[in-house]
Parts: C-alpha cells; structure tokens; sequence
C-alpha cells in the first residue's frame, strides 16, 4: 500500500544564505553608510557641545536653539528635491558636491566666533545633507540587484545611520571635552577620506 505521504523535494533557496558583493559594491556600500553616519554623528555632537558653544560665545537659550534648528530647516526643505536632482545630474557627481559643501561648511563653523555665521553653515550643512542622504539611498537601489542582495545593504545602510546618531552623543562628549569646535571640525578629515574613496 502506498503512504499517503509523499517527499517533496524543495527547489527554492534557503530563507538565509549568503549575499556576494564585489569588491567596488563592497566599497561604494561603505562611502554611502559612513557619510549617512556622519549625518548623524554631526546632529548628535552638536546638541552635546550646546553648553559650551553658549557659554563660549554668550548665546541665549533661543540662539542655541536655532543652531540646532537651522539643520533640520536646511535638511528638511530640500530633501525631496535632492533625490530628484541626483536623478538628473548624476548621483555620484550630486553625493560628491555635497560632501565637499558638508565638509567646507563644517570647517568654517569649526573656526568662527560670530553666532549667525555659525547658525549659516549648520542650515548649509543640513542643506548638503539633504541631498547626501537621498542620494546614497538612490545609489544603492540602482547598484544592488532588488531582492535580498538590495535589502540586505539597506540595512546596512539604515543602521549605520543610527548608529551614527548614537555614537555621536559619545564622541561628542569627547570631542567637546578638549573643544566645542572640535564637534564640527572632526568631521572634516572624515569627509574628506570618504570622497576619496568614492
């Protein structure tokens, strides 16, 4: 009598297995993460060294305030428009672009002393990285097959974003321990090494 039970033999791949990247999708993976990273990095460093930014330059609660406001006015009003731009112009040369205003502005901040050009170069700042972040997402969806291979780098790419976020409030004691301007300068170098590499 034959069992009612029959062995099926599955042809689909495993729920787990690994992901095969090449070395440049390896690399272009790792320039867009760490500047997503320094994105947050910079956001959390500078709500640390508010304290010393005010009592350094003698600014009022609603000065400081608007150190912190102006990023998020500058990322906030062109964020759709910079993914669109990337589009157009070409993502790499956009990401680039705004690297090198991300890592000028956060140079001139790092060394002023009067509170509206600091202000200035915080909205220019998120300005630049309104158009970073988008653009490293878009960079990703088009060099990554869709499927695993794609979801697995957004994750990637979404946690080094938070953790960036969350180690800032660390380095930001750090780097606000020898200076507040260190908060801005220290993302400089870092930049600069990342778009070298792109």
């Amino acid at each position: 009598m034959t069992s009612p039970t029959t062995l099926k033999t599955s042809t689909e791949p495993p729920l787990v297995s690994a992901v095969h990247w090449t070395r440049a999708q390896w690399l272009l993976l790792m320039v867009v993460c760490t500047v997503l990273a320094l994105d947050g990095l910079d956001v959390s460093m500078v709500g640390v060294a508010l304290p010393s930014i005010g009592q350094e330059l003698n600014l009022g609660t609603d000065s400081l305030q608007w150190i912190v406001s102006a990023y998020v006015l500058g990322y906030g009003s062109l964020l759709l428009l910079g993914g669109r731009l990337a589009d157009l112009l070409g993502r790499r040369r956009i990401f680039l672009i705004a690297l090198t205003v991300f890592a000028a502005a956060s140079l001139l901040g790092g060394l002023v002393d009067d509170p509206a050009i600091l202000i200035a170069t915080r909205f220019i700042k998120g300005l630049a990285a309104a158009f970073t972040a988008p653009t490293g997402f878009s960079i990703i969806t088009t060099n990554f097959a869709e499927g695993r291979e794609r979801n697995k780098a957004l994750f990637i790419f979404t946690t080094f974003g938070a953790s960036g976020f969350s180690l800032g409030l660390v380095v930001g004691g750090l780097m606000t321990s020898l200076s507040w301007r260190w908060t801005f300068l220290v993302s400089v170098p870092i930049a600069v090494v990342v778009a070298s590499w792109a």
